[in-house]
């Protein structure tokens, strides 16, 4: 799927690999545990790790950590389940750690 038309964009710190269309921002409002993280419709160029429940600030969840496809560096997490109704909405959607990303224009 071609993407370039969707900068700016979002890439791994560590190798510059693109991950997540600006377009695709849904929140800045995140806490991860190196801080700051923004949530995201959409993510790309990452691999999903293993299903894991996990009890974060908001709740109980089932999780996958999310990888930099090129170099494997740990991204963040996607939500698979949210166990609150009133969590529903974060479900499908990505976690990306303010500290692993760069803005790219």
């Amino acid at each position: 799927m071609d993407e370039s038309g969707g900068r700016p964009l979002y890439s791994c710190r560590n190798c510059r690999n693109p991950v997540a269309l600006h377009a695709y921002l849904e929140s800045k409002k995140f806490k991860a545990k190196s801080g700051e993280a923004y949530m995201f419709r959409q993510a790309m160029n990452v691999v999903v790790g293993a299903k894991e429940v996990r009890q974060l600030m908001t709740g109980d969840y089932a999780i996958a950590k999310i990888f930099c496809r090129t170099c494997g560096d740990e991204m963040g997490w996607t939500y698979l389940t949210a166990f609150d109704a009133r969590q529903k909405y974060k479900e499908g959607k990505y976690i990306l750690e303010k500290a692993k990303i760069l803005k790219e224009y």
